[in-house]
């Protein structure tokens, strides 16, 4: 049986006080519970950057003005496949929150903890504390 293929745009929203904004995925969802860059599936015919765009938008109610992908990830899971595209965004309109009701905060780029993302976002979370910069 093959495995179903997921390509996701995932948007590492940083601030001018070296703040990140994650959001917390929904319990009873896939890897529940665990901390996330906001973002979401492509939909057909999308490129990775209008995907974000529009998942930004009905995530945590931004308007992205200035995106930039910094890396591509891929993800075996046992029961799926993940290509995941990380973008830092620095511009935006509006102020991102948990607008499905999920939980939001903003958390200091080098005070990020790898053990509470998923497994395929921790090699980027690596990346972000180890270089202070993205």
């Amino acid at each position: 049986m093959e495995k179903k293929h997921l390509h996701i745009a995932a948007g590492i929203i940083k601030n001018s006080n070296d703040e990140i904004f994650i959001t917390q995925r929904r319990a009873d969802s896939h890897m529940g519970g665990f901390w996330e860059f906001p973002g979401g599936k492509l939909e057909q015919g999308e490129t990775s950057e209008q995907a974000l765009i529009r998942e930004l938008k009905e995530e945590v109610g931004i308007t992205v003005t200035h995106c930039e992908l910094i890396d591509t990830i891929k993800h075996e899971f046992p029961d799926r496949n993940i290509t995941l595209d990380f973008f830092l965004v620095d511009k935006w309109e509006d102020e991102p929150f948990g607008k499905e009701g999920q939980p939001s905060r903003w958390v200091l780029q080098s005070e990020l903890i790898a053990d509470e993302f998923p497994p395929a976002n921790r090699s980027i979370v690596g990346f972000l504390t180890r270089t202070g910069s993205c």
